[in-house]
């Protein structure tokens, strides 16, 4: 499942999506500022003092703001007035090409001093009073390095890039020329000779720190953005050794948030990111707690897109993690979360879980307790989800793991109305994946989904497509663990689904995945299909098919799960679906080579699954499993018990419904046979019902002797387990008597005996209980049948003549004219036999291509062995013939006159004992 990621927000790093996980979109700012806060930025002093906190001294205006209490009104008004626009383009037109600039940066400051008193950015109504008088501010390549980054950056915090809607175009256009200006004077101070630039450490961190809000602010990435980035990278490594560790953490902050908006291809950036690494690890013993946070928040999301983890990265985490438990004085409620964040990223992404990152973590968890009073909504949900992470990465449920737990859960609830839409899908997230990683259901977990449920009603115009997507995986994981369907279940579930439709345009790739296996699961645990339901999948269905080319392996295998789940419990093959698996077939010859042993399991039982609901197997569908057969065997030793039972069953599907590739259906089976016995300890019953199942339909396809020695470990553990299904007592019986027939038909009296036992056994546990339908029925009649017990119930059977049983009947019959021939008829609530001769105690078997494997018409299925072998214990003589022999009279000629030679000894046993029929 695509991974996206969240940054340092509001007060807390918000968590991100795997596979099944939530997505966020986070902002972050400087430190003590409005409602963001976690990366402090940098001031460039003026070089005349060296106060940090202030670029000019100002005057005027701009100096009266900084020297008395805030009027917001008042103080406003006075930026805005013309004069003071008037005495800015004075001078800029005065000094002319040697104008510095001084003053524009001067007026900057104090438009961020003002936001920065109020603790807010301007307002729609102050941007646009602000933007009609900056029609002339003009920007000039003149201006010192001081000057632009001054202005730059304290507009960028000010907010006056922000686009607000609606927006009059007069004032759109004015931030677009000023930012451009801006953008232009930054790339030509960077690509100017060395002696003639003035560029310093400061001023590079400052301007990254602004241009990696603008992006996350959504801010367009135009060819002169871009362009500026790639102007400031290589001064990073340039001057290096002056950035002090506040410039370290911004900057490496800065490049992360510039990734995570798609900024990776800018040249210079990962050398960029080199270059900081190595200086966190030169400076490790300055960073002080915050900026320890921010770098490690920065790797972590560096990580989660797509930087390796090369040797600087994971010694830059090396060095930052005992300073994370030697500064736990100083956590707070913020660095907590955005910490507990940041490690469960790393671990996600690959992280050693060493001792010193254990300790990490524990660390911070122990503090969970003492500060759970602080925790916003958002930081409430992010630990949750990183809790989560760590848990399903490996790290042990230790009390640190369950005290957290436990403190916060009681917090969801408290606070359940603060939960943004954002942060209820994460949530219900969080809850479904405690679930699946093992935690069990406690009272508090299930108050806490049953507090979040009402919250998805109330919120649903409000959710996006990720929070949709995550939403219903979530629900549709909880019934997979065992959630009831409670009333405000159903309805929280009904109330997402015309969601889909709504947000089709928008949906992803991944997004369309986990919501069809969403469906297929929610479908699969009981709920009635219902009309808003069958239009989010076809919904769903249209979008597989526009997005087929966008779909990598994971999403593949995924998707052919789900359609093939949604069909197997009753969804029509409507065109949708149909022109779904025709455009994801093509996908799958083409990634062969891609897929992991879990996908190529989930696909060969997909295909199975659509096989034996009627899936048409055309040359692309038969290509499809061509490509993957090979690939068991080669990755055979890396298939878990599970997906090595999903394997043997999809195989002996494809082969019982005709699937013309015995040779690879075999190799494929013989491949994963050996693996049954080695992980036997592993196997759930439903399991290894699965596995008796198909070995047994396989048939003369796997040599019996391999069958017995993977069989015998498999049935004594059913016969010792109390808790097995109905459905897997019926399928295990059924293996063992194929198992048993085989056996018989070789003459094997002694093991045949010790089976029977099992059969037995099987059979007495059905006691008492109605099949279902009629291949239930028939199991039952055939293990009366073979124990030579009386048959609890009577069989249903269709009856058929076809058309080379009524051609041999009538070849027969007219060699035989006397011949007694009985059609279709059933013996020991046996299915029917094809022909019977009553008067020579023999059963004539015409075999079509379904008594065969793959229809070859030479290797005879399980369930033809089963009924041979019970015939013949009745006490039958039995002839099978291939039906595609019928018309072939030098194949039929020996089976008559073996008939005929069986009349005529018959004919002379009744002279000899003087029975009249013989006469």
């Amino acid at each position: 499942m695509h991974q996206t990621s969240a940054g340092i927000s509001g007060k807390y790093s918000r968590p991100c999506n795997d596979n099944n996980q939530p997505h966020d979109h986070a902002v972050s700012s400087r430190l003590g500022r409005y409602k963001h806060a976690t990366v402090r930025q940098w001031d460039n002093p003026p070089r005349s003092t060296p106060e940090r906190n202030e670029f000019y001294h100002s005057s005027g205006a701009c100096s009266s703001l900084q020297r008395r209490s805030v009027n917001p009104a008042q103080d406003f008004n006075a930026l805005i007035k013309q004069e003071i626009m008037d005495d800015l383009v004075s001078k800029s037109d005065y000094f002319g090409h040697r104008y510095n600039g001084r003053n524009h940066g001067q007026y900057a400051i104090s438009i961020k001093k003002y936001t920065s008193a109020a603790k807010r950015p301007l307002n729609r109504a102050e941007l646009s009073q602000l933007l009609l008088l900056l029609q002339n501010f003009t920007v000039t390549r003149s201006w010192n390095w001081r000057s632009v980054t001054t202005t730059f950056h304290s507009f960028t915090s000010s907010g006056v890039f922000t686009h607000h809607k609606p927006m009059d175009e007069r004032i759109t256009l004015t931030q677009a020329h000023l930012l451009s200006t801006l953008l232009d004077a930054i790339t030509f101070k960077c690509n100017q000779k060395p002696e003639a630039r003035d560029i310093d450490a400061m001023g590079i961190a400052n301007l990254l720190w602004a241009m990696a809000k603008l992006v996350d602010n959504r801010q367009a990435q135009t060819t002169d953005f871009n362009g500026a980035v790639a102007a400031l990278l290589p001064h990073v490594n340039a001057l290096k050794a002056n950035f002090k560790s506040q410039g370290i953490a911004n900057l490496l902050w800065s490049m992360a948030k510039l990734v995570d908006n798609g900024q990776e291809r800018i040249p210079g950036l990962k050398e960029a990111v080199i270059t900081l690494l190595h200086r966190v690890n030169a400076q490790k013993a300055d960073f002080n707690l915050q900026e320890t946070t921010n770098l490690l928040w920065a790797m972590a999301k560096l990580v989660d897109n797509g930087q390796e983890q090369k040797q600087e990265l994971k010694e830059a985490v090396t060095v930052l993690l005992p300073l994370v438990y030697a500064q736990k004085d100083q956590f707070n409620a913020q660095r907590i979360a955005n910490l507990v964040w940041a490690m469960a990223k790393l671990a996600d992404n690959g992280q050693k879980l060493t001792p010193e990152f254990n300790k990490a973590v524990t660390t911070l968890l122990l503090d969970v307790n003492t500060q759970k009073d602080q925790f916003n909504t958002q930081g409430i949900a992010n630990l949750l989800w990183a809790i989560v992470k760590l848990l399903d990465n490996g790290l042990k449920c230790t009390p640190a793991f369950k005290e957290a737990l436990a403190v916060l859960l009681p917090c969801v609830n408290a606070q359940k109305a603060n939960f943004k839409p954002q942060g209820i899908a994460n949530l219900l997230w969080v809850m479904a994946k405690l679930a699946d990683i093992g935690q069990e259901p406690t009272p508090r977990l299930n108050e806490t989904v049953t507090a979040l449920l009402p919250c998805v009603k109330a919120q649903k115009a409000n959710f996006k497509q990720q929070g949709i997507t995550n939403l219903l995986w979530a629900m549709a994981k909880l019934t997979d663990n065992g959630q009831k369907r409670t009333p405000e279940f159903n309805e929280a579930v009904t109330t997402l689904l015309p969601q889909v439709d709504a947000h089709k345009d928008r949906f992803i790739p991944q997004h369309i995945t986990n919501l069809l296996w969403a469906l297929a699961k929610l479908l699969d645990n009981g709920p009635k299909k219902t009309e808003e339901f069958n239009e989010a999948v076809a919904t769903l269905l249209s979008c597989v098919n526009s997005q087929k080319d966008q779909f990598i392996p994971q999403h593949i295998a995924n998707l052919m799960w789900a359609m093939a789940k949604l069909v197997d419990n009753g969804q029509d093959w409507t065109p949708e679906f149909h022109r779904a698996v025709a455009a994801l077939l093509p996908q799958v010859i083409a990634q062969k080579a891609n897929f992991k042993p879990q996908e190529i399991a989930n696909l060969l039982w997909a295909i199975a699954k659509l096989v034996d609901n009627r899936q048409e197997q055309t040359a692309q569908f038969n290509e499809a499993v061509a490509v993957l057969l090979p690939l068991v065997n080669a990755m055979k030793a890396d298939f878990i018990a599970q997906e090595i039972a999903n394997l043997l069953w999809a195989t002996a599907k494809l082969a019982d419904n005709g699937q013309e590739q015995t040779a690879r259906l075999k190799e494929a089976m013989t491949a994963l046979l050996p693996f049954v016995n080695a992980l036997k300890a592993d196997f759930n019953p439903q399991e290894i019902a699965n596995l008796l199942w198909a070995t047994a339909k396989s048939g003369e396809l796997l040599e019996l002797n391999m069958v017995t020695s993977t069989l015998e470990s498999l049935v004594y553990r059913i016969s010792e387990n109390p808790q097995l299904s109905q459905q897997d007592i019926l399928m295990s019986l059924w293996g063992v008597m194929v198992w048993c027939a085989r056996l018989s038909l070789i003459s094997n009296a002694n093991q045949n005996s010790v089976i029977e036992k099992y059969i037995d056994d099987l059979f007495t546990r059905l006691e008492n209980t109605a099949p279902n339908n009629e291949d239930e029925q028939s199991i039952i009649a055939l293990a009366a049948s073979w124990l030579g017990r009386a048959c609890p119930i009577v069989p249903h059977y269709l009856r058929t003549m076809s058309q080379p049983q009524a051609e041999f009947r009538d070849q027969l019959q007219s060699c035989i004219p006397s011949l007694k021939i009985e059609e279709e008829k059933c013996l020991n609530s046996l299915p029917p036999v094809d022909l019977l001769l009553p008067d020579l105690n023999m059963v004539i078997e015409i075999q079509g291509p379904f008594h065969y494997v793959c229809g070859d018409f030479k290797t005879r299925n399980g369930s033809t062995l089963l009924k041979i072998a019970l015939l013949k214990k009745a006490g039958f003589e039995v002839i099978e013939i291939p039906a595609n022999k019928v018309w072939d009279q030098d194949s039929i000629k020996p089976c008559i006159d073996q008939i005929k030679t069986r009349e005529g000894a018959s004919r002379l046993e009744s002279v000899s004992t003087g029975d009249p029929l013989a006469d």
